[in-house]
Formats: C-alpha cells, sequence, structure tokens
C-alpha cells in the first residue's frame, strides 16, 4: 500500500503539533475547572472493548495517563451518542450498540458524570491527537489511569 506524501505531512509534522495542543488545552481545562467548575458536574461517557484478558486504553497525550476510550458529552449530546462519536475520534473504530454498564459520579479530577459502556468495535485502530491507543491487561491500568476512571477496573475486576 502506498502512503501518500499528505499522509507522511501529517504523520510527521501535523500530529505531533496537535499532540502538543491538545495536551496545553487538555492541561488547562482540567486545572481552570477542577477550581471554578461554573457548569456543575459534566457528562461523560466511556467504553470498554475487551479482546480476552486485554482492553483498549488511550495513552493520553497531554502526559496524564491512560483513560478509557470516550470523552465529554456535547450539551445536546446523549450518553451513547458521546461516546460513539469519541470513540470514533480517539481510536479510528466504530460501536455500534453500546450497553450501559453503570454510571457513576466523581470529583477526583473534575466533577463530573461517567456512563461506562461495552461494545463491540470495527475498523482500523489508530492514532489520534488525543493519545495512542493501546490494548493492555486490566491487572496492569489502574495505577495508570486517570483517578477518576480508576473505580471502573474496581468494578469490573
Amino acid at each position: 500500500m502506498l502512503i501518500s506524501s499528505m499522509e507522511i505531512l501529517v504523520t510527521s509534522v501535523l500530529l505531533p503539533i496537535k499532540r502538543s495542543l491538545f495536551a496545553i488545552l487538555s492541561r488547562t481545562g482540567f486545572a481552570v475547572y477542577c477550581r471554578f467548575p461554573i457548569f456543575g458536574a459534566l457528562r461523560a461517557s466511556v467504553a470498554i472493548i475487551r479482546n480476552r484478558e486485554l482492553v483498549l486504553v488511550i495513552d493520553r497525550s497531554d502526559g496524564r495517563g491512560l483513560s478509557f476510550p470516550g470523552g465529554f458529552a456535547l450539551p445536546w449530546e446523549t450518553a451513547e451518542q458521546a461516546v460513539v462519536r469519541e470513540f470514533l475520534e480517539e481510536t479510528g473504530l466504530q460501536i455500534d450498540k453500546p450497553i450501559v454498564l453503570f454510571e457513576y459520579r466523581s470529583s477526583l479530577d473534575i466533577p463530573c458524570i461517567i456512563t461506562v459502556f461495552e461494545a463491540d468495535a470495527t475498523g482500523e485502530l489508530r492514532d489520534s491527537w488525543e493519545g495512542l491507543p493501546r490494548w493492555l491487561p486490566w491487572t496492569d491500568i489502574r495505577p495508570l489511569l486517570l483517578p477518576n476512571q480508576q473505580e471502573i477496573v474496581d468494578r469490573l475486576l
């Protein structure tokens, strides 16, 4: 398969710039919102994708560790719409008919309500500006996860 010059440009030049921008925006957003949560608890959705004893996580570009694929819901989105959109953006994979496992509140990073889904995914795994998707064993991820997502491992193991 031939790689176009545009793909090489995006991969070698633009993606590192986007990752640096993501790191700045993410860290600034978290620092400000944890001190001034003017909209209250934000809604977030994450998806658990399993491959035997492995689980798909994102090694975040902002240096904050690992997270499950997903993110914050836009004001007009349902939790399911948010997880489908965010999962595609972060991994390049499409999820269909995610099943809600549970929902919980957390204030460990910023105040949020996290809906946890389980799903199957199709497509080709790819990196994004938000981080690098990785298949890791359940037993290895908990200490590296964002603090507000460690409860997910506690509930599922």
